[in-house]
């Protein structure tokens, strides 16, 4: 689709839909909005009208427009509002599927004109993918004659109503009259359909509970691989490398380094038998038994690893990724049938003895491993609910093959390891930058010399342990006992964004952490991408807490 003339004309454009109101575009279908609120997705925003009405009643905001000029007017006349926007399109919205956001609302309104027929039925299917349960998808169809500069295809309701018969939509009785058109343009009319998302709809969930309950398992691997993936899906969604309609790649490398944090602990520390009888494990070699003396922190995401620990732990990771290639990988596949449910390959890769980062590049060196979207989407949306019966079900598998423990002693050897909440270097770093110049709480802009400080975790640690250098902030005793174990609301971190760069470039950019800093955001930060600006993991920041505020339903603070 060609937007020449949205960002030719942009401003006029912007004058023309701003000239009507929200209620008179929509007025056949916003009796079914009724009061609620939620996450709402504007695909082809414009001047930012809907998304602003939208957000005006409660409504958290994403809005998508790939007109560059008309998005940058719009961005601009909502900067006060919970909007968060994307340059992104139909029917890809590849952007929008890399989050894993399920929406409430979906609004197409007056962009269906655009999208070639050839494309239709697939950009229909993402769509419907990205439906929260009970989620409502209103498209508007333009009728008439072109204008000479844009190209217009020819709609039809019956189109639409086909393709939501096949997704098993249910249609919301909207009037099926044509209204005319607002602007009183010459044999122009619209018309509007409304559809609802009655369940789930992906199948994901059935799906994952047939893995973890009922196939078959003589060792606890598929349980590990797949609360492996869920641990992925749900802390380090930057680390996904590609993603189309059907698969998400990851780097197989990180799958690796994610099941070694999954069984260190319980092998090394606890000696939980992971298979019955007294055989050995195909993952665990000798490397593995070396890194018996660290802990699974000193080798985590983004970890900077000396010339005398790397080789042992990649020789480690590389073990782990042959053996989950061999046997999780190979034999979880989907019900009544023999095909597997994930894929991966292995590459050639040379380990030196030299330092290393455990950083996207050098996890992808190993291969790469592909998760089905709609079960990535899943583990990503409802980690909350999915690992602890992942858990349940290890449990019971381990005390079926050794009754010395108790159930305490099974749920302590497989509790994550997170660490402690520490904020102890940030907190360092504030004082070195004290001795010699300001710092600014990023909440209150005032003087830190002059205040009793904190270290802020942006993100509670509570409810999402990260002691990633992105998210601790300097902040004021008293502003960080306010927000407590709140989420920053929007508007408040996008208030805070001079500040919150100013101590990124201040204390870390430049210095030996940078790398760290880096590499952290860009696994557990969605949208990064290659991008290593601290301007993207800002970005990253704004997506990953609406991420947060929808699937965890955390509370807000609106500041002092």
């Amino acid at each position: 689709m060609s937007y020449g003339p949205y960002n030719k004309n942009a401003q006029n454009f912007f004058t023309q839909y701003q000239s009507l109101t929200f209620e008179q575009v929509h007025q056949d279908w916003l009796s079914f909005l009724g009061d609620k609120s939620g996450l709402a997705l504007d695909v082809g925003a414009g001047s930012g009208r809907d998304s602003s009405a939208l957000a005006g009643r409660g409504w958290d905001v994403v809005a998508v427009e790939p007109a560059t000029g008309l998005r940058e007017l719009g961005q601009n006349a909502t900067r006060d509002q919970s909007i968060h926007w994307l340059d992104d399109q139909l029917p890809d919205l590849g952007k929008i599927r890399k989050l894993s956001y399920r929406f409430d609302l979906i609004l197409v309104s007056a962009v269906w004109m655009h999208v070639p027929p050839s494309d239709r039925e697939r950009a229909f299917r993402i769509l419907t993918q990205l439906l929260a349960p009970g989620g409502m998808l209103v498209i508007t169809l333009r009728h008439g004659p072109g204008d000479g500069e844009r190209l217009f295809y020819d709609v039809s309701r019956e189109e639409l109503e086909g393709f939501a018969k096949r997704r098993a939509l249910i249609p919301l009785p909207v009037p099926v009259e044509r209204s005319r058109d607002e602007l009183k343009r010459d044999g122009v009319s619209w018309e509007t359909l409304a559809f609802r998302l009655a369940d789930d709809g992906t199948g994901a969930l059935p799906t994952v509970r047939h893995i973890i309950v009922n196939d078959n398992k003589s060792s606890t691997y598929k349980l590990g691989l797949l609360r492996t993936l869920v641990r992925m899906a749900d802390g380090a969604p930057g680390l996904a490398l590609n993603r189309s309609d059907d698969w998400v790649e990851i780097p197989l490398g990180a799958v690796g380094l994610f099941w070694i944090m999954l069984y260190h602990p319980l092998v090394l520390r606890h000696q939980l038998r992971q298979a019955p009888g007294s055989r050995g494990y195909s993952f665990a070699t000798q490397d593995f038994y070396k890194l018996q003396s660290f802990s699974p922190l000193d080798f985590s995401v983004g970890m900077s690893l000396s010339a005398d620990v790397a080789p042992m732990v990649l020789r480690a990771i590389k073990a782990a990724c042959r053996n989950i290639l061999d046997n999780p990988a190979h034999y979880t596949t989907w019900p009544g049938s023999n095909r597997p449910v994930f894929e991966g390959g292995s590459a050639r890769m040379t380990i030196k003895k030299a330092p290393v980062r455990l950083d996207k590049a050098t996890l992808s060196r190993f291969g790469t491993f592909r998760v089905p979207s709609f079960l990535w989407d899943a583990f990503s949306r409802y980690a909350c609910w999915i690992e602890p019966a992942i858990v349940n079900e290890w449990v019971d598998l381990m005390g079926s093959w050794d009754l010395r423990y108790s159930m305490d002693v099974y749920h302590r050897g497989l509790q994550w390891v997170e660490g402690r909440r520490d904020t102890s270097a940030v907190r360092q770093m504030i004082n070195q930058e004290l001795e010699t110049g300001r710092v600014e709480c990023v909440w209150t802009a005032q003087n830190l010399k002059e205040k009793r400080f904190d270290v802020d975790h942006c993100f509670p640690w509570s409810r999402w342990n990260n002691n990633d250098l992105w998210n601790l902030m300097p902040a004021t005793h008293t502003a960080n006992a306010s927000k407590s174990e709140k989420l920053p609301a929007d508007l408040l971190l996008k208030e805070a964004y001079p500040r919150v760069l100013n101590w990124w470039e201040q204390a870390i950019v430049g210095t030996s952490r940078e790398d760290q800093f880096f590499s952290e955001a860009e696994a557990s930060l969605p949208l990064l991408g290659q991008e290593r600006t601290v301007e993207g993991v800002f970005e990253g920041m704004l997506q990953q807490r609406l991420r947060l505020k929808t699937n965890l339903q955390l509370g807000e603070w609106l500041g002092l």
